[in-house]
């Protein structure tokens, strides 16, 4: 008989339950230790971030020379004294425009031009009128030449009895008619140049040309608008070609309040700052104090020159000036003061504070500020020449906090 096919014995496949629980539980175990893991990462980093040392910023506080003492600090605008808006002298269409922003041009240099067809036309018919009354002279020149003929063969005839003494006036009079119509007409001839440089005048007039040397700062006009030198046809016409700056004529312009307005002469040293360039000290004097006071503001305007201009200084640049005093005489001691840079000095509940670095960590200190000159502050007491301040930090540095300073 044959054999009997090997049935498969199922049961062979199944997993006792003891083995099944074991095999569970150690995935229960490895997810466990992951997670307990992560979340020690996890503390440790909040950890390791939270107590760690601020970085901050220093710098050292310096003392200051003994040259001229602040006496009063002002701030104003860099102007120019010599800056204009270009207009042309008549109402016309732009057709050129031979300029950008930013360009330096002399004087005389051609920064527009406008149509100027109507101008021609009238400057031809000019010449035109002109040249035919020159024409008109030698025609009258001959008649004068034949009366001179006529008139002195009438002489000749009075002489001999022959003609009547009326003939004689008649040719007088021809003659000195002539003259007079030569006269009249050579006037015309005058009159006719006047309308000739006129219309010339028409046509030079259609060219706009720079009035000084200057850098162009605003383009105003475009090929194809209309300009005019008043303001004609609403929006639609423009009153400026151009705005040109000299650049050498830069002076700064400040309001002193009248209450200290003694404090200020002319001639007096003065120290510039650009809020641009906060670390750039500019030598300057003052030039002149306007005699008049602004009732509204309470100041007067004064005038302040660079000693030495610079292609960095630029018109309406916001700038902080400083009125400097005389020298400190010798001998005479001057007050213990240092200077710092004035983001190193914080207000805290209306106190002015530092916070002095001190190794690795840092000191709060109660300071008396003196003048701020640009972005250097005076401390008057608190601080000793070489003590390194915080300029740059967290704004809730604590005192005697461990920092870390930055390179």
């Amino acid at each position: 008989m044959p054999d009997a096919p090997v049935k498969p014995d199922l049961g062979a496949l199944r997993i006792d339950a003891h083995k099944r629980g074991s095999r569970n539980a150690g995935k229960r175990i490895a997810i466990i230790l992951f997670v307990l893991l992560a979340a020690l990462v996890v503390v440790g980093g909040v950890y390791a971030y939270m107590h760690q040392a601020p970085s901050v910023q220093v710098a050292t506080a310096n003392a200051p020379d003994n040259g001229p003492q602040a006496l009063l600090n002002a701030s104003g605008y860099v102007t120019p004294q010599r800056r204009a808006t270009v207009a042309a002298k008549i109402t016309g269409r732009v057709m050129g425009v031979f300029f950008t922003e930013g360009l330096y041009v002399h004087t005389g240099f051609v920064l527009a031009t406008l149509d100027d067809s109507d101008a021609q036309r009238t400057l031809a018919t000019a010449k035109a009128d002109r040249n035919a009354t020159q024409a008109s002279i030698l025609d009258l020149q001959v008649q004068l030449k034949n009366a001179q003929i006529e008139l002195h063969r009438a002489e000749e005839l009075r002489t001999a009895g022959v003609q009547t003494q009326e003939a004689l006036d008649n040719a007088t009079m021809a003659v000195n008619s002539l003259k007079a119509k030569i006269d009249y007409t050579q006037e015309q001839v005058l009159a006719a140049d006047a309308r000739i440089k006129e219309a010339q005048q028409a046509v030079d007039n259609c060219i706009i040309t720079a009035p000084f040397d200057g850098i162009i700062v605003s383009k105003d006009a475009q090929v194809g608008e209309m300009v005019s030198p008043i303001s004609a046809g609403g929006g639609f016409t423009r009153t400026g070609i151009a705005t040109i700056v000299d650049m050498a004529s830069n002076e700064i312009e400040v309001d002193v309040n009248e209450n200290y307005i003694a404090r200020v002469k002319r001639g007096q040293e003065v120290t510039a700052v650009l809020d641009a360039y906060p670390d750039w000290k500019i030598p300057c004097r003052v030039r002149t104090i306007i005699p008049t006071a602004d009732r509204q503001k309470a100041t007067v305007e004064v005038r302040i020159a660079f000693d030495k201009l610079d292609p960095r200084i630029l018109p309406d640049m916001g700038v902080k000036v400083t009125f400097l005093g005389e020298e400190a005489k010798a001998g005479k001691e001057a007050p213990a003061s240092v200077t710092v840079p004035q983001n190193a000095v914080r207000d805290d509940s209306g106190q002015k504070i530092v916070f002095l670095v001190t190794g690795d960590h840092v000191e709060r200190h109660a300071v008396k500020v003196g003048t701020t000159n640009g972005a250097q502050t005076q401390i008057l007491a608190g601080l000793a020449s070489g003590d390194t301040v915080v300029v740059g930090g967290p704004a809730d540095l604590l005192d005697g906090e461990t920092v870390a300073i930055k390179r």
